[in-house]
């Protein structure tokens, strides 16, 4: 199996060209590579939203407004 489009390395590698794998798929690799972090920021943002959600509402809401009027 060949991922650079050569099945055999006997050749003139000056008259090649690329010889890295996947060759010819930069631009939708880039793309997914976006998609992916883009998503990826996206689930986070979401995630912590829930979490600070869930911490705001933690705690006896009485108690802490009498420790902050204390101060």
């Amino acid at each position: 199996m060949s991922t650079i489009g050569y099945e055999s390395w006997a050749v003139d590698l000056a008259e090649v060209g690329p010889i890295y794998p996947f060759q010819g798929w930069e631009i939708a690799m880039t793309v997914l590579g976006v998609i992916f972090w883009i998503g990826w920021h996206r689930i986070q943002f979401v995630r912590e939203g829930e979490h600070l959600e869930k911490a705001r509402k933690m705690g006896d809401p009485e108690k802490i407004q009498k420790n902050l009027e204390r101060y």
